[in-house]
């Protein structure tokens, strides 16, 4: 067994210094990019028919690598959804900002684990660094921590802990040492809108459907402030920056004011539209965010990213901290950031590299452009919708629209064929009762062009969908 695995780890090592199958990578990889901004959107049914190939048992013998990566670009690259091109306007996905890309490439290569410092200096830093740049960029209050996490699903799960722990502290419970069981009653105010990941997170965290007190939202998706119930310090508020389908911002300079003089913590869901902030021109959008206690966001979403670039951000530094910080003796904090305390895993890969690659290639004057050229993309797509027939739903405030044919049924037809089309992809919801199709304008590869494209596989998708 012993020469096995000795042989075994001599062929690796081989294969290691075998540069060339690296540029065969690169080079499936370029192909790849230069075609997709043309091929279909959505993958044919052939392309997803061809996946087959993979479901097979287990090799007993090793495969040739070169034969490895042959089979996941044959068919593996076909099948996949071109969400880093033009068309793509589905689930709120940002492109890949070509700096980040490369640096996930170099990146890749260091495969550097990012949990304490003394694992990755190069990935502590980095952390800190954009730490203050996002800080700064967002106009979060100064000395605000930053995790870098996968999602926005995570950091909400990270930041409602923080609160969640933080109200309890103030009761003088120590929900880290006593648990749960026998901790003073907290309760939960949202709107009716609320993202379905804030309920995922507070399940998770023991803070069931009966916690939560769900306030009636107006025509936008925004909380209506006269019906948020008395607040107080047993109180955890959340609020969105961009509602999922609409993209409406709720109150923050009233909702925020009130709850913080109630001793209330304030979480604010910003995956998306918190990105605002950056924008002199849409700035507006996020007035008193800053009031706020904690903050979720997402870099793979407006600010084009690549995927697996979530942020948590709170206020209280020490209380993110002590609600994800863990200890053993093997560990080994330092004077330094390590930016496992700020997150919940310890072992993670380096993705702040893609992150700060993005913000770095960007600056504040190329992201203040490319968050209002997003808003100015979907302005024109919605009003070019409307011109052809198509009813619009929402206030388009940032990037998202909502459009429908009137009725449920045409709707969900005319969506099914702009899907199947290949021309553009999106995805559907439900609106006031009724199914929408929902359009999200994220991706810097967007032209006006490809919006124009998109604009006649809906008009031809409506033409179909209202024939008898």
């Amino acid at each position: 067994m012993n020469e096995n695995i000795k042989s075994m780890c001599d062929h690796l090592r081989e294969q290691a210094e075998d540069y060339a199958l690296m540029e065969q990578a690169k080079e499936y990889a370029l192909e790849y990019m230069r075609g997709v901004q043309d091929r279909s959107v959505f993958p044919n049914d052939e392309t997803i028919s061809n996946l087959e190939v993979f479901r097979e048992s287990l090799n007993d013998e090793p495969s040739d690598p070169y034969d490895v990566i042959r089979i996941l670009h044959e068919f593996g690259s076909p099948a996949t959804v071109a969400q880093t091109g033009g068309r793509y306007f589905g689930f709120v996905c940002g492109g890949i900002a070509p700096a980040a890309l490369a640096a996930k490439w170099i990146s890749d290569t260091w495969d550097q684990n990012a949990g304490m410092y003394v694992m990755s200096p190069v990935a502590g830093v980095i952390e800190d660094v954009c730490e203050k740049w996002l800080v700064e960029l967002l106009g979060l209050p100064g000395g605000t921590a930053a995790g870098f996490v996968g999602g926005s699903c995570t950091a909400t799960l990270c930041a409602l802990a923080a609160g969640r722990n933080s109200l309890l502290d103030q009761l003088g419970y120590d929900v880290s040492k006593k648990g749960l069981f026998g901790a003073p009653e907290i309760k939960v105010v949202l709107g009716e809108g609320a993202h379905s990941t804030i309920y995922k997170a507070l399940s998770i965290l023991g803070l069931g459907s009966e916690r939560i007190i769900t306030v009636p939202t107006d025509e936008q998706g925004r909380i209506r402030a006269y019906a948020v119930p008395e607040l107080d310090t047993r109180t955890l508020l959340i609020l969105q920056a961009g509602n999922v389908n609409s993209g409406a911002y709720d109150d923050f300079a009233a909702l925020c004011k009130k709850a913080r003089e109630a001793g209330a913590w304030i979480h604010i869901d910003g995956a998306f539209g918190l990105w605002a902030a950056a924008s002199k021109r849409l700035g507006h959008l996020v007035k008193g965010a800053e009031l706020a206690d904690s903050w979720s966001i997402d870099a793979h979403k407006t600010l084009n990213a690549p995927y697996d670039n979530g942020i948590v951000f709170c206020r209280n530094r020490d209380a993110l901290v002590n609600a994800l910080q863990m200890s053993g003796s093997y560990i080994v904090y330092s004077e330094n950031r390590d930016g496992m305390i700020y997150t919940l895993d310890m072992s993670r890969r380096g993705r702040i590299f893609e992150l700060w690659a993005t913000l770095k290639s960007l600056g504040k004057k190329g992201t203040e452009e490319l968050v209002d050229d997003l808003h100015d993309k979907a302005v024109y797509f919605a009003a070019a919708l409307r011109d052809n027939g198509f009813q619009i739903k929402n206030d388009v405030c940032f990037n998202q629209i909502l459009l429908s044919l009137g009725d449920s049924d045409s709707t969900e037809k005319a969506l099914k064929l702009v899907q199947d089309s290949g021309e553009c992809w999106c995805g559907g919801s439900k609106w006031e009762g009724q199914s929408v199709i929902r359009v999200s304008v994220c991706s810097y590869r967007t032209t006006y062009e490809d919006i124009d494209r998109s604009v006649a596989a809906f008009a031809a998708a409506k033409e179909k969908a209202l024939s008898k």
